[in-house]
């Protein structure tokens, strides 16, 4: 189990590198293949504990505050009807702090090194701001 991880990783990192153009790796040369069974055993697990936490981050939060597109539609709702009081309150300066910790977790389990991984662009959260900001 824990040696196909290993495998996969390793064949993952290959992959990657020979879509990058990257010709000067040494096969076997690389620290990833200094790493034990039981170091990739309790990374994983690790990981595993990691994830599952985060889970659990905002259970006992309201969804409409959770949820980056139910609070920037609040947000377009008070740009629409009162457009004076969202300009001066420099909403535009306060949404990136207000977002972070939303999007922070969402990125939790993400891995551009994965083989199936998702683009940014193409994630929940990125699209919400992306017609926010249209």
């Amino acid at each position: 189990n824990s040696s196909e991880l290993i495998t996969k990783y390793r064949t993952c990192r290959r992959q990657v590198r020979e879509c990058s153009g990257e010709a000067d790796h040494h096969e076997g040369m690389s620290s990833d293949d200094e790493l034990t069974v039981t170091e990739v055993t309790e990374f994983q697990k690790n990981k595993d504990n990691v994830l599952e936490e985060s889970r659990k981050i905002f259970e006992d939060v309201h969804a409409d505050f959770c949820d980056i597109r139910k609070i920037l539609l609040k947000f377009q709702e008070w740009k629409e009807k009162f457009p004076d009081s969202y300009c001066d309150a420099y909403i535009s300066f306060c949404l990136p702090k207000l977002l972070n910790p939303l999007i922070r977790v969402q990125l939790i389990s993400w891995n551009p090194l994965e083989q199936n991984f998702t683009e940014l662009d193409e994630m929940p959260w990125f699209r919400a701001i992306e017609e926010f900001g249209d």
